[in-house]
């Protein structure tokens, strides 16, 4: 393992029977406090007082490590502010035999530096010493945004949640309540479980609510659940020796194979206890999968809300997970791997072909949940593993023949989406298949991006849709340039359909790649309008334009 850089805290800890959970792995709760451990050692580090945990977010769990192993857990301070800093952490596990390392984990938390009496505090700006540091510390700055706008953003998403049907409630068979998930525990606080401050240690209390929220996704399953992610623990006031502390879980939905279950948290002291008056001091959304004895996957049974408080937790489930979608996209840990073809002239007809397939397949595939619903505008996601796939849907009131001529034609991108900013034919391969490269603007701060795409166009055989097939291919004569980041569609497109001889659905396809995430999060994540704005653009666009193809001014 390579050396810590200078503003890096590492902690290393053999995995011992007393950490493992009843299946030999490492219990999550655990994790929680060597994490938190960890980067409240980096934070100080920095700011050279007594730092507290106000936050702990997106917390993504890869893989799982085992009596035996060793976990080293890395964390640095990403950005500071005035008095606040983001912490990113990472955690791997390598096997002691084999010598092979593997990413368990990675989180993100918000610490506050603790004046001294009436001190005022500003902390000093981090050190960027590489571009890795850079990039980080940009998106440390978009992360604070999500982080401050989360409450407006839940609050706007469930408003718009409860405009539209939501095809998830319709009674269905198998349906079950969440009464019986519904789980209490109680705490004292201890000496053991203080912190360096006299206040209960925040990794205590985070391993005490993921040991409920365990019992309580257990109920729910009759399996074996595995914590996911954790959507934020969110520390609203502390807690000290002496405190009795009461947690209480409950699933709150669920989503095929993964379940949201709620923790709340709240303390009292002596009087408090004896009025039955305590104080709410932490929140948690804690995502599990689940597996049986044969290590299979468990699709959970879905949920029927019952009780307006069941509506309501149902309903927030739905849009913390919309949210969770764009933040994942904004605090995205991953490389890109490239995935795309080198074009080659003489494979040309089998390289469009899988161009065409490709869309048609994830535009057949199940499992698309509907995520927003205005006006002739519907938008679904499809999640599979690590892969988003976005589905905008749309009315437009022009003939279908039309509409395939005006998205067929790449160069006329730039005139309805803000997202391109120049699209040039480089290869006219063929009247159904063209070549072109793509500008695109600048997102959080970066540089700007540019593509290399396959336009493949199809008019309908047997089944009446047009298609329009995008994804990118390697060209030797187009190489990448140091004033953009080459970026790269999987897999995209537009299906169109006739409803009859004046209108038309459009359906866009795209599976996300991390190089256009940046585009997409803030609209998946609730905080932006931008796919809704860009496909309202795209109506206005068409149905302004001449059988010709000439555009009106608009």
């Amino acid at each position: 393992m390579e050396r810590p850089e200078p503003a890096e805290v590492r902690m290393s800890q053999a995995i011992q029977p007393a950490h493992a959970n009843p299946r030999g792995e490492l219990s999550a709760g655990q994790l929680l406090k060597w994490i938190d451990a960890t980067a409240c050692l980096a934070a100080e580090k920095h700011a050279g007082i007594s730092c507290v945990t106000a936050s702990v977010d997106d917390i993504q769990f890869e893989e799982t490590a085992r009596v035996g192993q060793v976990i080293t857990i890395k964390a640095k301070v990403t950005r500071a502010f005035s008095t606040s800093m983001e912490i990113s952490i990472k955690v791997i596990v390598q096997d002691m035999l084999t010598g092979i390392e593997k990413l368990v984990s990675v989180a993100f938390s918000t610490f506050v530096a603790k004046p001294v009496g009436k001190e005022k505090i500003h902390l000093k700006p981090v050190t960027l010493l590489t571009e890795q540091d850079h990039v980080e510390h940009n998106l440390a700055s978009e992360r604070r945004k999500v982080r401050l706008h989360h409450e407006d953003t839940f609050k706007n998403l469930m408003k718009e949640n409860s405009e539209f049907d939501d095809p998830i409630c319709d009674e269905e068979k198998g349906m079950v309540s969440t009464g019986g998930t519904a789980v209490q525990s109680i705490e004292l606080v201890l000496p053991p479980h203080a912190n360096h401050h006299g206040n209960t240690f925040g990794g205590q209390i985070m391993a005490w609510m993921e040991s409920l929220a365990t019992i309580s996704a257990s109920r729910l399953c009759r399996a074996h659940p595995l914590l996911k992610s954790v959507d934020m623990f969110k520390f609203r006031g502390p807690s000290a020796v002496g405190d009795r502390l009461v947690f209480n879980a409950i699933v709150n939905n669920t989503f095929q194979t993964c379940v949201e279950v709620g923790v709340r948290v709240e303390a009292f002291d002596c009087q408090e206890w004896s009025k039955g008056q305590g104080r709410h001091i932490n929140s948690a959304f804690l995502i599990y999968n689940a597996v049986n004895d044969k290590e299979e996957m468990v699709t959970f049974p879905r949920i029927k809300p019952i009780s307006k408080d069941d509506f309501r937790r149902y309903r927030g489930a739905i849009a913390r997970k919309r949210i969770r979608l764009g933040r994942k996209y904004v605090t995205s840990h991953k490389e890109e791997v490239p995935v795309c073809v080198q074009w080659d002239i003489s494979n040309q007809v089998s390289l469009s072909n899988a161009n065409v397939e490709a869309l048609k397949n994830l535009a057949a595939k199940s499992g698309w949940e509907v995520t927003s619903a205005v006006e002739k505008i519907k938008i679904y996601t499809l999640e599979e593993h690590d892969l988003l796939s976005v589905w905008v849907e749309k009315h437009v009131e022009r003939p279908a023949h039309l509409t395939y001529h005006l998205l067929s034609d790449f160069t006329k991108r730039p005139l309805w989406d803000p997202h391109f900013m120049s699209c040039e034919v480089i290869n006219w391969v063929s009247e159904g298949d063209q070549i072109y490269y793509i500008t695109c603007p600048i997102v959080n701060g970066d540089k700007p991006k540019d593509l290399v795409v396959l336009v493949s166009r199809r008019r309908p055989l047997k089944d009446g849709t047009y298609t329009v097939a995008v994804k990118s291919v390697l060209l030797p004569s187009v190489p990448p340039c140091p004033h953009y980041i080459r970026s790269e569609i999987i897999c995209a497109g537009f299906l169109i359909r006739a409803i009859d001889s004046s209108s038309c659905t459009v359906s866009y396809f795209n599976q996300i790649s991390a190089s256009i995430s940046p585009y997409f999060a803030g609209n998946l994540g609730g905080w932006s309008k931008s796919i809704e704005e860009t496909a309202a653009s795209c109506i206005k666009f068409i149905e302004n334009a001449t059988d010709g193809g000439l555009i009106n001014t608009f």
